[in-house]
């Protein structure tokens, strides 16, 4: 006959773990996108602004070194 294989069971008391938020990202302040300014012209003026994906987390808006 073979050996009975015994399992530990995990007490049922202990209370579920509380998931931690990542920090937001510093340079886009967690929404993953940045402003960069359009330059044209010869002398490169700007003029406006469009939407680009931050660098630091890559549009993900957690901050990659928490």
């Amino acid at each position: 006959m073979a050996p009975r294989r015994t399992a530990t069971k995990t007490p049922k008391n202990t209370p579920a773990p509380v998931p931690i938020e990542p920090a937001p990202c510093q340079p886009c302040g967690g929404t993953g996108n940045v402003a960069i300014t359009v330059r044209v012209g010869r002398k490169r003026r700007p003029v406006g602004q469009q939407d680009g994906l931050c660098l630091n987390c890559l549009g993900s808006g957690t901050d990659p070194d928490a």
